[in-house]
């Protein structure tokens, strides 16, 4: 598959058989190193991967005709149904490879060593390759990084599958790796908006408080895209609240208007002045 970046939609599959919906809008569409994270609409959903993940790539293309779906999984889901599924759906995938014997013997093949090798100083390389799995009924693309701790003799070696086929192989794994960036989104919706909180034994019951902390999610995203610095967007929600919300405060009532007078001991009143013109200035 070969199509133009355009929005994108990446569904990250998990060890625990879940599956988290990331939704982000891109705004640039002319680079991979654009697309996450992105300015734009976070949504997370669970749900059993087995019998929901064929519908909900349809549901997502039903929903966003102009998006494309990226499918991004460990090396657990590395499995031929998974990539048949997204094939079938005009879906693309990047999904790690466990390694194993055949695996090994091919990255050591790329692998070169020589007098001037500096043995003191890391090395990293990366390259592609079409390979075929004894379960795989037809060859993919695969890309490989290969890297040597400095003062080691010996290269370690990542696989990753995909259908991602006019990507360098660094860009393919510095897509893939963005992972990790999710799972801090997906932290951040648990711990500081409890997206996980689920007391309820009824589904709705637990739907509804699970939708307001996705609406609380992409409010306070939006703040720290529009409203704060690029020094202070990286602040996670517990530290807004101290520093923008919970400040002591005093309601005057006068004959024409309501002040509220902050404290003057309040030290980040900088940032909260800050934060109010930019809000102000947005049209």
């Amino acid at each position: 598959m070969t199509k133009p970046w355009r929005n994108i939609t990446t569904i990250w599959l998990d060890k625990k058989n879940c599956v988290f919906v990331f939704i982000s809008v891109n705004l640039t569409g002319d680079s991979t190193k654009h697309i996450l994270p992105g300015m734009g609409l976070f949504f997370y959903f669970v749900l059993h991967f087995n019998c929901k993940f064929a519908p909900l790539l349809k549901h997502y293309q039903t929903q966003l005709p102009t998006t494309d779906i990226l499918v991004r999984g460990d090396s657990g889901f590395a499995t031929p149904e998974v990539y048949d599924v997204c094939e079938a759906n005009d879906v693309f995938y990047i999904i790690r490879l466990k390694r194993n014997r055949k695996l090994q013997n091919l990255a050591e093949k790329f692998v070169k060593i020589s007098d001037q090798t500096q043995w003191q100083e890391e090395e990293t390389h990366y390259y592609s390759e079409i390979y075929q799995s004894a379960s795989w009924p037809k060859p993919r693309q695969i890309y490989i990084k290969s890297t040597r701790v400095a003062g080691e003799l010996i290269f370690s070696h990542e696989f990753i599958v995909t259908n991602l086929t006019n990507l360098t192989a660094e860009t393919a794994f510095e897509l893939y790796h963005k992972r990790n960036q999710m799972e801090n989104y997906i932290k951040e919706a648990k711990t500081g908006f409890f997206f996980d909180k689920t007391d309820s034994s009824t589904f709705n019951a637990n739907a509804a408080p699970m939708m307001v902390s996705v609406l609380a999610y992409n409010i306070v995203n939006f703040l720290k895209q529009l409203a704060l610095t690029k020094h202070d967007s990286g602040l996670c929600v517990s530290t807004l609240r101290i520093r923008l919300f919970k400040v002591a405060a005093r309601v005057v009532h006068t004959g024409r208007r309501i002040q509220l007078r902050l404290s003057s001991y309040h030290v980040y009143h900088r940032l909260s002045y800050q934060a109010l013109q930019r809000i102000q200035a947005i049209e």
